[in-house]
């Protein structure tokens, strides 16, 4: 039987992640097929009732993965319940009769760097650990500057003149980024890269309509998991800011959750799990910048997100900010989320036009 390696998707970061195993396993690498309807609808039919949404997109992401020929799987999960799902995965897809090894790169909510190499070299006996922390390395630049260029992107596309300019571009970046062997190449790359991007003309006028994204990790990072929130914001001229990302989940939480217990202190005494807290805090900083609305996501059931939206409510009537709350299921309408977005568009426009 060949080894065919497969993982779910994550908006865009099946490529930084796709590279990393290719070149430190030597196997060939197949991410799942993009996310489609079928998949939530596969993902739904074998899930239990109680889970939430991105176990049923993961879990329809491993079953189209395997159809098409995965032998091994690869997943990574933490912070709230889901880092108790890959064994639960693991189990449906066996009992469904499939056949393959299954690996899990996040256990007890940490990554092992040295759990991660023994996995690898079980792949690849060859495998070399300096090789394999060079591989890491770059990777992490490599979502490390994925993430800026998005920052980018977000305060301009809703502006730009030639249309798809901004995903066009990006998409070359992204597969420069792949060919390039050397972290010092990459970071030139880059640069390059930003360079082009800010140069590209835009219609942005001083005074546009700003607002937040906030919310639960999978929502926030999965553009299908939304209905293509951010797509349908910039047809709006609206500029978009999104704090959750890879390089913040990965490395920078961390430091900055002490900063986050201070600052939302008047209304928070502890963490809330997962990116409860978090959010929180990005609502009074979005307050302090003076955007003009705040959009909140998550998936139904997401207990730590129930948990603090009582809390960013009361921040916004405090403040008199505008929010929204979208909630999404198997059974959300594409239709009733733009119905809504568009109702929320015209309230901030008003308020705007008012002050």
């Amino acid at each position: 039987m060949s080894k065919i390696i497969s993982f779910p998707h994550l908006g865009d970061y099946y490529i930084p992640i796709e590279t990393f195993l290719k070149r430190t396993t030597k196997l060939k690498v197949q991410p799942a097929p993009p996310i489609t309807k079928k998949t939530i609808e596969l993902g739904s039919k074998y899930s239990p009732d109680s889970v939430c949404l991105p176990f049923k997109y993961n879990l329809g992401n491993f079953i189209e993965s395997l159809n098409q020929g995965a032998t091994i799987l690869f997943t990574a999960g933490g912070g709230c319940r889901y880092r108790y799902y890959a064994e639960v995965t693991e189990t449906i897809l066996k009992d469904l009769g499939y056949n393959f090894e299954f690996y899990n790169l996040i256990q007890n909510g940490k990554l092992n760097i040295l759990k991660v190499y023994k996995n690898l070299k079980k792949l690849n006996p060859n495998l070399n650990f300096i090789y394999f922390i060079h591989q890491l390395l770059y990777t992490v630049f490599f979502i490390w500057h994925m993430d800026k260029i998005d920052k980018i992107i977000r305060t301009r596309i809703g502006f730009e003149i030639e249309k798809n300019s901004f995903l066009k571009i990006k998409n070359k970046m992204l597969n420069s980024f792949k060919k390039t062997k050397s972290i010092t190449k990459l970071t030139h790359t880059y640069f390059k890269y930003k360079h082009n991007i800010k140069k590209l003309p835009i219609a942005k006028p001083k005074n546009c309509l700003k607002v937040g994204i906030i919310g639960e990790l999978y929502t926030a990072m999965e553009p299908f998991a939304t209905y293509f929130l951010e797509k349908e914001l910039a047809k709006m001229h609206i500029e978009i800011k999104r704090y959750t990302n890879l390089s913040y989940l990965l490395w920078q939480k961390k430091y900055l959750t002490p900063h986050m217990l201070k600052v939302t202190r008047p209304y928070c005494k502890y963490t809330l799990g997962a990116d409860g807290l978090d959010n929180v805090y990005r609502t009074i900083k979005l307050i302090n910048k003076k955007y003009d609305g705040i959009i909140h996501t998550k998936p139904f059931g997401c207990t730590p997100e129930i948990g603090a939206i009582p809390i960013i409510q009361k921040i916004c009537n405090d403040y008199e900010m505008p929010i929204i709350f979208f909630s999404y299921d198997v059974e959300t309408s594409d239709e009733g989320i733009k119905t809504r977005l568009e109702a929320f568009e015209d309230l901030i426009r008003i308020r705007r036009d008012k002050k």
